[in-house]
């Protein structure tokens, strides 16, 4: 893929760049190691200043950071300014946390005095998507930089524009130069900077395969990794449910980011009682939705990032057509406008135990299961690869502590969307990847925990 900026609600390319060469590549890897020598000796209350300044630029310069974001992957304006607050969220939260979360933390054993210490370990090598070109960023650079890390940012090739935004916003807020540094590469750069000793960790969010590379990069140097990778998350609704409030919340979670999120609800899992109901109230608010100029204030759902991905979501729809599936509503690619336009889409009667069934559909696509009961509810909740993030809805305290209990995930909603949280763990389990970002455990990914015992 080329590294450009290409409207997908146009189809335009707006710039191009050119990859960096071998002799570009390792001048960025040199200054990393050069300046984290002298980065980790910096202390908490300078970072934690910069950390703020770049919240700070996050806020006065959102409406052109959001623009960035529209005109590169097509997300509505109204969620890339809710997605640039968000960032300078978590750069406030690691600026005032990181202190405590990496304090020395004492243990009393035999020896005369034993603690456990967290050191920052050196260039950590982040390999981001397009989809939230900011936020995953940031949710990784906030705490590896508190941390005493360096970065370096391979984004995805269609938003570097964003990537290269996110490295002047962190230059400007005061960081050493080389303390964030983005690589303008492509995707086939990356085993050789996993190869390279300069390099230390890497975390990587994006589809399976992708993870899978790197992990296999990363094994063969012995060095860490965290993946978050995809998710097809179950969004479960039982009769005892708020059926109002259920069906609201899962219009919102399928069409997050125009549907391309690891974390969107994707497969609608409803009690049989309540579902001819459900299905009625779901297909009235889709069709409500309004499809057109993401810039647009009043457009709920834009265009998919790029042509391939509308291509692919595409054929999975007619493979589940061609699976037994019934189209309720949507079903094909919008031919009527340029750009890379799919309608808001509800598939049923899909053979639970079909292939298409435990896919990750990727856009504005709703595949509604109905289901006897719990019992057969959380059995197809957990009838996936993945393991990201589950949604259910209940009032029975009962079925509560069940769902908590017995769904395979690396979070569970009750009677809410998923979503990620700063202060809360986030990551997934099975095929959606292993490690966790944010909170104090999101921190403690990339340093040495090391063991201190004095006699």
């Amino acid at each position: 893929m080329a590294i450009a900026t290409i409207n997908p609600a146009t189809g335009e390319t707006l710039k191009t760049f050119e990859p960096l060469n071998d002799t570009e590549i390792a001048a960025k890897l040199d200054l990393a190691g050069k300046t984290f020598a002298q980065y980790r000796k910096t202390s908490f209350s300078e970072r934690s200043q910069w950390l703020q300044t770049a919240a700070n630029i996050l806020e006065q310069e959102k409406a052109d950071f959001a623009e960035i974001m529209t005109l590169e992957m097509g997300k509505p304006f109204k969620a890339a300014i809710s997605e640039v607050e968000k960032c300078a969220l978590v750069c406030r939260y690691y600026a005032e946390h990181a202190p405590g979360f990496l304090a020395d933390a004492s243990v009393k054993t035999d020896a005369s005095h034993s603690f456990v210490r967290y050191q920052p370990l050196g260039a950590i090598l982040a390999v981001m998507p397009w989809n939230f070109p900011f936020w995953q960023v940031f949710r990784f650079a906030a705490p590896a930089l508190m941390a005493g890390n360096v970065g370096l940012l391979k984004h995805a090739s269609n938003v570097p524009q964003c990537a290269l935004a996110i490295e002047d916003i962190i230059q400007r807020a005061g960081f050493p130069k080389g303390g964030f540094q983005t690589l303008l590469i492509g995707a086939a750069k990356v085993a050789d900077l996993m190869a390279d000793e300069r390099i230390k960790a890497a975390t990587l969010t994006g589809s399976e395969p992708a993870g899978a590379s790197l992990a296999a990069a990363a094994g063969k140097q012995i060095k860490k990794t965290v993946l978050e990778l995809g998710g097809s998350d179950p969004f479960i609704v039982l009769a005892s449910a708020d059926l109002e409030a259920a069906v609201v919340t899962a219009t919102t979670a399928r069409m997050l980011n125009n549907g391309q999120s690891c974390i969107a609800a994707k497969r609608f899992i409803v009690e049989e009682a309540i579902a001819d109901q459900f299905e009625k109230l779901l297909l009235n608010k889709f069709l409500a939705l309004k499809i057109g100029d993401p810039m647009q204030p009043d457009t709920d759902l834009g265009p998919l990032a790029t042509p391939d991905i509308l291509q692919d979501l595409d054929q999975q729809v007619q493979s589940a057509v061609n699976s037994g599936g019934k189209v309720l509503t949507g079903g094909h690619s919008l031919t009527d406008r340029p750009g890379n336009f799919y309608p808001p889409t509800i598939i049923t009667d899909i053979p639970q135990d079909s292939a298409i069934a435990q896919e990750e559909f990727f856009g504005p696509v709703a595949l509604l299961f109905r289901v006897p009961d719990i019992d057969a509810a959380i059995k197809l909740a957990n009838a996936t690869p993945f393991g990201l993030g589950a949604s259910a809805w209940t009032t029975n305290n009962q079925e509560r502590d069940r769902l908590v209990e017995e769904i395979e995930a690396g979070a569970v909603f009750i009677n809410s969307m998923v979503k990620s949280d700063p202060r809360l763990p986030f990551g997934g389990i099975k095929r959606s990847g292993y490690g966790r970002e944010l909170s104090i455990q999101g921190i403690h990914e990339f340093v040495n925990v090391k063991t201190v015992w004095v006699k």
